[in-house]
């Protein structure tokens, strides 16, 4: 396989590491690794998806030697750096403020259930102590392995832990270049790496999961990223022959059979993953409804930018958060600390409005889905047992028509403040005249609202149905299949 490339030393010896013997048996190319051996087939899925969906919120932590740079994760291709100029930001690679404590703690008091972490990200830099390069962060100043503190601190506050793995690697000399890659432009460096081999980088890959899934104990979740042969400008691409898919998710399901694992591996996972884009409907793979995750960003970049301010409202992602809900999905909500390991103010006052939203409205989240009928516009319904919680994206006058939902509740209240919400009968064979409301469709039920919006980011009404709608469901069709 591909050599990684000697780095020169830290300008803090004492601190800085070489690696271990392993590492340099690799750099050196004493390390030989077996081809990979292709499968014909892979393992069915054994991962728990009960925790992901009862979760519905992660936080998405994008944290490297770009954030330095402090503008933009891709900062490496968009100015078509060198290694040799790009390793300035691992020589000053010293975040004295991570306190991975800090970030779970911040994660878990805004409702979140998962935090997923970027252990390697495109440039290649790892932030754990791999034995299969030196590149990693045991070689720059700081000298820790940031992924087995992160992984402890998660833990300590009661959260799954989730990793994400670049399958793309600007700095593996077996990786060969394309279109995402820094120096595609650079004539002289494209004819030097010519002969580059994908399957040289595989054994790599391959081997650095293994790292992962078998130094730090259980972990829940794997996002991978990414494959992308549907991409022209990226000349062709690389998918799932070029990661040996098929042959990484055996290894997977063999090292950790309950992990979750995406869809970006060019197969298909346990969870499909749109990116920067809500979906209009709930997800399908195949025609089949999928478990699926939006992951969004702040203000457009995923590291550390110091510089922008296309900020997204807190208001405008609790709604996204609750429309993917009532879709059967999750959203993963990016934050990009900077280069000493602290959240920016954007972030921390974004997660601080989820917090204070989801204090009380966490029970219309966690563990909620899409209900069976279909929400007036403007509001979003999810359902949780016999508790159908109606979101107001606006806040009506007076009165909510919910249409057949007539004679299927037993009580309401607003969630701010467990105030009663009256119901108003309306016959719908009268016809609406002066004060008297009619017209309604039958089945319709009314309810009397206060004139005044209770101040949240998003008003919730929770419903306690007379039974649990998905119970009566399964009934309905026992009863029409008997013998099934």
């Amino acid at each position: 396989m591909g050599r990684c490339r000697r780095l020169p030393p830290c300008p803090r010896p004492d601190i800085g590491r070489t690696g271990s013997a392993a590492a340099r048996a690799h750099r050196t190319g004493r390390a030989r690794h077996p081809r990979i051996r292709h499968r014909r087939s892979i393992p069915v899925t054994t991962a728990d998806l009960h925790w992901f969906t009862e979760a519905r919120l992660g936080m998405f932590v994008h944290w490297g030697l770009y954030s330095l740079a402090a503008r933009h994760e891709w900062v490496k291709n968009r100015e078509r750096m060198t290694d040799a100029e790009y390793d300035r930001y691992r020589e000053h690679f010293d975040p004295d403020r991570y306190d991975p404590r800090a970030w779970a703690r911040t994660a878990r008091e805004a409702g979140a259930g998962y935090v997923v972490l970027t252990a390697k990200h495109h440039d290649g830099f790892c932030l754990w102590d791999s034995e299969l390069t030196d590149y990693t962060v045991m070689n720059t100043p700081y000298g820790r392995d940031v992924v087995a503190e992160f992984v402890e601190a998660c833990r300590a506050e009661g959260l799954r832990v989730g990793l994400y793995y670049s399958l793309i690697d600007w700095h593996h000399e077996g990786f060969p270049v394309d279109g995402t890659h820094p120096q595609r432009d650079d004539e002289e460096f494209k004819a030097a790496t010519a002969s580059r081999n994908i399957r040289d980088y595989q054994p790599y890959l391959h081997g650095q999961v293994r790292e992962l899934l078998t130094r730090y104990g259980q972990i829940d979740y794997l996002f991978f990223d990414f494959s992308y042969t549907h991409r022209p400008d990226y000349w062709g691409g690389k998918g799932a022959e070029d990661w040996a898919a098929d042959e990484l998710m055996a290894l997977i399901r063999e090292l950790q059979p309950e992990v979750i694992v995406n869809d970006r591996l060019g197969i298909p996972g346990d969870i499909v993953t749109p990116e920067q884009y809500q979906p209009l409907e709930p997800m399908r793979r195949d025609g089949v409804p999928v478990p699926w995750e939006a992951c969004q960003t702040l203000n457009g970049s995923w590291g550390y930018d110091r510089d922008n301010l296309d900020r997204k409202s807190t208001g405008a992602l609790i709604r996204l958060l609750i429309d993917g809900v009532s879709k059967d999905g999750n959203l993963l909500l990016n934050v990009g600390p900077d280069g000493r390991g602290r959240l920016d103010e954007v972030a921390r006052e974004t997660f601080a409005g989820f917090a204070e939203w989801m204090d009380a409205h966490a029970r219309s989240i966690h563990g909620a889905g899409p209900a069976p009928w279909q929400a007036p516009t403007d509001t979003r319904y999810t359902l949780r047992g016999d508790r159908l919680y109606v979101h107001l994206f606006d806040w009506p006058f007076r009165h909510l028509h919910l249409p057949g939902l007539a004679g299927k509740v037993r009580y309401a209240q607003l969630m701010t403040d467990a105030s009663e919400i009256l119901p108003l009968h309306v016959d719908p064979k009268r016809t609406a005249q002066n004060t008297l409301m009619g017209g309604l469709p039958e089945g319709t039920l009314t309810l009397q609202l206060p004139v005044r919006r209770p101040d949240t980011a998003v008003p919730v009404i929770e419903l306690f149905l007379d039974r649990d709608p998905r119970v009566l469901s399964q009934a309905a069709t026992a009863a029409e299949h008997p013998g099934s």
